[in-house]
């Protein structure tokens, strides 16, 4: 037999899914649509390869470096400075890997 759960108890169950918000603010471009992909695809490869790190504490603290920047700068709307931190960010991670292939 199903228990009744109401609309406003199952919407805080699910919250763990959705975050704080549950929409975005605004409508974005498709040019800022883009970007945010890019974004999160650099975070993701980041994720990713952080796995080949040895050492758990240093992965933790990696990933959690990797989400405070991605986080730190989520107020940017300006695309031209958004692809310049996409274009920071991958040269910095790139540095780092070969830094991490070599362990």
């Amino acid at each position: 037999m199903r228990r009744f759960v109401p609309s406003a108890t199952w919407q805080s169950l699910r919250g763990y899914a959705t975050g704080r918000r549950t929409r975005l603010s605004a409508t974005l471009s498709l040019e800022h649509f883009l970007q945010r992909a890019r974004v999160l695809s650099l975070y993701r490869t980041i994720l990713r390869a952080t796995r080949r790190i040895p050492d758990p504490k240093t992965r933790a603290e990696t990933r959690r470096f990797a989400r405070d920047e991605i986080e730190r700068h989520s107020h940017v709307t300006d695309l031209d400075h958004i692809r310049y931190l996409i274009s920071t960010g991958k040269t910095e991670w790139e540095s780092m890997e070969r830094y991490i292939d070599g362990l």
